[in-house]
């Protein structure tokens, strides 16, 4: 039996599709580019676009108090959890809290490889290494520009806004993990505490562990003060990450 629609019907069904795939992008948009804390854009020359950034302030701020600064990577990502973890922090008397600031990838174009990935390496995250005849070379990652936009845009914005003590923190996982060490061996003064959660330390025959393994060789005189790293590597992540738990 053949089913027929009327010109009116087909018409409500396809404004009904445009309606639902609007609606799931717009939540797809919230849960990304949105937070409950103070939200800013900053337009970058280092970018060359406008970044988002999330900034939470501690429970109770004063503004009279200088506060350490936190930074992390990929957004949303995990933020109610850093939320409740220095809440809970606070509560119970640890410490007077953080300013937590999060820096969202691009929503509308795929740039979080593009900002995490060290120039050194392939965006792709190729594990092997490069070939030697290769006609169109593929792009590099872009972590130089994207920490000159923490240096020089978004750390004199946070200094000019608020307090800040001398603790400070860069944190990031996978990708974001392996640009803390990337961070932690260009320009080790920016920060003195580093978080590098299963870094992806494999990129281009484990260019980010040679790299890094070299810079711990080295007595950087740029870091003048007690410089922290923490790094997890899991047991059940790919043979090659594992290398770098035993540098």
């Amino acid at each position: 039996m053949a089913i027929t629609m009327s010109k009116y019907h087909l018409v409500n069904v396809c404004l009904a599709i445009v309606m639902f795939a609007l609606a799931v992008i717009a939540i797809r948009y919230y849960n990304h580019y949105v937070s409950a804390f103070t939200d800013i854009t900053i337009e970058s020359k280092a970018l060359n676009e406008s970044r988002k950034v999330f900034i939470r302030l501690p429970t109770n701020y004063d503004k009279s108090k200088a506060y350490p600064l936190i930074i992390k990577t990929d957004g949303n990502f995990n933020l109610d959890n850093w939320d409740r973890t220095l809440t809970a922090q606070r509560k119970a008397g640890e410490w007077e809290g953080a300013i937590l600031v999060s820096i969202p990838n691009k929503f509308w174009q795929a740039t979080r490889n593009r900002d995490l990935v060290p120039p050194y390496a392939r965006q792709d995250v190729n594990t092997e290494p490069r070939p030697e005849l290769q006609t169109l070379p593929e792009p590099n990652g872009e972590a130089d520009k994207f920490l000159k936009f923490i240096e020089a845009e978004l750390l004199p914005y946070l200094q000019t806004h608020y307090k800040l003590n001398d603790q400070r923190i860069l944190s990031g996982f996978s990708a974001g993990g392996s640009f803390v060490l990337y961070t932690l061996h260009t320009k080790p003064e920016l920060f003195n505490g580093y978080f590098a959660f299963s870094p992806a330390a494999w990129y281009d025959d484990m260019s980010v562990v040679k790299c890094f393994s070299d810079f711990l060789k080295t007595n950087n005189p740029k870091i003048k003060a007690p410089t922290f790293l923490y790094l997890t590597v899991g047991g059940a992540e790919h043979p090659l990450m594992l290398r770098l738990s035993k540098i």
